[in-house]
């Protein structure tokens, strides 16, 4: 087929036919997705979708870092081979058939606002056109930095129905750090939502050479802005794009150098939601519509994944939090909408446990060993995989939390401990683990409570691989997963990307890790945290921060020092508030409450930290003694360890955007606590 001039081999809208690279649409749409034969031919399931060029590739091509490059799609099996679609195929999809039911829910003074799914297709549209008017280019960027909300969401789907790329720009990144971002990613426009972010770019918009234009999310751009560019351009542009090339760019922060800018493909997005939902079995109007909560920063990949593009995918009605959510009152919009999905990280999850807790410990004896009886019984039939006992399962904790109609729970971040998920399993509610990297669009293993092993991360998802390398004695190796999740590559970065992905498409992680018998894969650790005795021994601090985490309750969080010194020592932070996104010096409820079990009196951090409260610190002393006792090694004992005066938080530093922790940042930070470890008096 010939148009224009060119050599085009069209495939129309979905179910495109594998041994021809032919089909017929049901919208009526027609994609573009390679260019190489003026007639149909078979489409190799070698090669799948190609890069344009008068001649075949030599081999497969799975990474670019051009930001109009094409990758080779890994295809091999039916599910693999599913017909790739980009992300506007998705969202017209959804909106054409589940035209009327909610897609968006924002809170008012007045009330709930609410769009349908074809109202939010024609935001989108709008958002497109009005970007084009403000002269976005094709595989420039639109970079959107702000709280999540309708217009976060429809800054992103419309940037990439313009022919740009989506960017999610943490809130707090510093104006240098915005910097670098839009000079790297070139972008054109910015979308912010307050006068303070406004500030920020105000700053550094000298320095942008690409930069056309700033919009407050306040601006009527989606009405305003859009007249002027046609239905007929917004269509051209979008007919050019293809599910091989890039549509979104996730930036990794680096403590040794700037960002790193992750290229997306459409066919990554679309592909990989398609597969998550498909796995954990959402459900899809009108047998039911799924309802979820956005409040995890949709900067961070796995939320944006679950949040915008599976609920896209399965027609899910998505209720944004307010602003002050994670200071508290996540909760009263989890009771008002009553989500059938949760998700969250670990110190959420710790959050939300702090009043089931604190009752708990005020009860009385009585109903204090009811209790532990019931969430016992409890806890062993969930790890037994019985059905559960439903009248023992606190369901009255569940409706607290506004989680009472959730079928299932999981964690996005690392570090959930092993105390919290043994908690929620006694009240029936597992928390199913995932493993996934910005490299992987965020997922890559899911567990599922039909499928639940306690600490395991769960399985690969179907059609991708895992596997480990150069294991350890005990069997741990590095993990390198493959599959049609994995990224393009890091954008104008070659050298980077070719050390990340091998020549046969499998990305290495930097994870560690083991696959039990039945391929349930289970995370230990990172490379980056192995700490290095002078003695040459290597210890991976995970599994002991974990022990002492298990041992004393009042800890948020353990870090291990030691390296290249003869011993391990530790920093420790106490469970303290952090209402307003920053520690401050009051305990948390539970902390208190288990100070007085303790014959403690203590409510605050200053009242403990500095060896203030002999009865505390004697308790993690014992804590400590304890944990010691269950190594194998003298080499993976504490030796010594100080409470901080403070938490962990991501404004400190310390913790990144799902409060991961960064512990290169934690070395520096509190270098001269770590230094008077190893002082020259020590006489160990």
């Amino acid at each position: 087929m010939t148009e224009k001039g060119k050599n085009v081999l069209w495939v129309e809208g979905r179910g495109w036919d594998l041994h021809t690279g032919w089909g017929m649409g049901t919208e009526g749409t027609r994609k573009q997705f390679f260019s190489n034969t003026p007639r149909p031919c078979p489409l190799s399931p070698t090669w799948g979708l190609l890069a344009p060029g008068p001649r075949l590739p030599t081999g497969p091509r799975y990474w670019t870092s051009r930001r109009d490059g094409e990758v080779h799609l890994r295809q091999e099996d039916a599910f693999a081979s599913q017909a790739p679609v980009t992300v506007h195929d998705m969202v017209m999809n959804t909106a054409i058939k589940y035209a009327n039911y909610i897609a968006l829910g924002s809170k008012h003074r007045t009330g709930w606002h609410l769009l349908t799914y074809i109202e939010y297709y024609e935001e989108c549209r709008r958002a497109a056109k009005a970007f084009l008017k403000l002269g976005l280019e094709r595989f420039h960027s639109v970079g959107i930095m702000g709280l999540n909300s309708e217009e976060w969401v429809i800054a992103s789907i419309g940037a990439i129905m313009a022919g740009g790329f989506s960017v999610g720009i943490l809130s707090t990144n510093s104006p240098k750090t915005c910097q670098v971002i839009a000079e790297s990613s070139e972008m054109d426009i910015f979308v912010v939502d307050n006068d303070r972010q406004l500030q920020k770019i105000i700053q550094i918009q000298g320095y942008l050479k690409h930069l056309k234009a700033i919009v407050q999310y306040k601006e009527e751009i989606r009405t305003r802005l859009q007249n002027g560019v046609s239905e007929d351009t917004l269509n051209q542009v979008i007919d050019s794009q293809k599910p091989n090339q890039c549509c979104a760019l996730l930036y990794s922060m680096s403590i040794a150098g700037p960002p790193k800018p992750v290229m997306l493909s459409h066919d990554n997005i679309t592909w990989t939601t398609e597969t998550a939902a498909q796995t954990l079995s959402y459900k899809r109007p009108p047998e039911e519509q799924e309802v979820l909560v956005s409040y995890l920063l949709l900067s961070y990949l796995t939320a944006q994944l679950f949040d915008v593009w599976v609920s896209i995918s399965v027609a899910g009605a998505l209720y944004f939090a307010q602003p002050d959510a994670l200071r508290g009152s996540l909760i009263d919009t989890l009771r008002e909408v009553k989500p059938t999905m949760f998700y969250s990280v670990p110190w959420v999850w710790d959050r939300l446990l702090d009043s089931p807790k604190t009752s708990q410990l005020a009860s009385t004896p009585f109903r204090r060993r009811l209790d532990k009886w019931a969430m016992c019984l409890g806890l062993r039939t969930n790890k037994s995989s019985a059905p559960p006992a439903s009248r023992l399962t606190f369901s009255q904790a569940r409706r607290f939390l506004g989680l009472q109609r959730c079928r299932q729970y999981f964690n996005l971040g690392t570090g959930l401990s092993g105390a919290t998920t043994e908690y929620f399993l006694s009240l029936n509610m597992p928390i199913c683990e995932l493993y996934g990297l910005s490299e992987s669009t965020g997922v890559h293993t899911l567990s599922r409570q039909e499928g639940f092993r306690l600490l395991s991360c769960g399985k690969s998802l179907p059609s991708t691989r895992t596997k480990t390398q150069k294991e350890d004695g005990d069997g741990i190796g590095d993990i390198h997963i493959w599959g049609r999740n994995i990224f393009m590559g890091y954008l104008d970065d070659e050298e980077k990307t070719q050390e990340k992905i091998d020549l046969h498409g499998w990305l290495r992680t930097g994870d560690l890790g083991f696959l039990d018998d039945d391929e349930f894969l289970y995370v230990t650790g990172n490379e980056r945290d192995l700490i290095t005795l002078s003695s040459g021994e290597k210890i991976n601090p995970n599994p002991i921060e974990e022990r002492v985490k298990r041992y004393i309750p009042l800890v948020r969080y353990v870090v291990l020092v030691g390296q290249d010194a003869p011993y391990l020592c530790a920093l420790l932070t106490l469970k303290i508030n952090t209402d307003t996104g920053e520690p401050r010096n009051a305990l948390t409820s539970e902390a208190v409450a288990f100070c007085r079990q303790l014959k403690s009196q203590s409510t605050r951090l200053s009242d403990i930290v500095c060896d203030r409260d002999p009865v505390v610190t004697e308790f993690v002393s014992q804590g400590i003694d304890a944990a010691n006792a269950e190594v194998t090694s003298n080499s993976a004992k504490i030796v010594k360890w100080t409470i901080l005066e403070t938490d962990f938080s991501m404004a400190g530093g310390e913790l990144g955007a799902t409060a991961k922790l960064k512990r290169a940042n934690v070395g520096k930070m509190y270098q001269p606590e770590i230094e008077s470890f190893y002082s020259e008096k020590d006489e160990y």
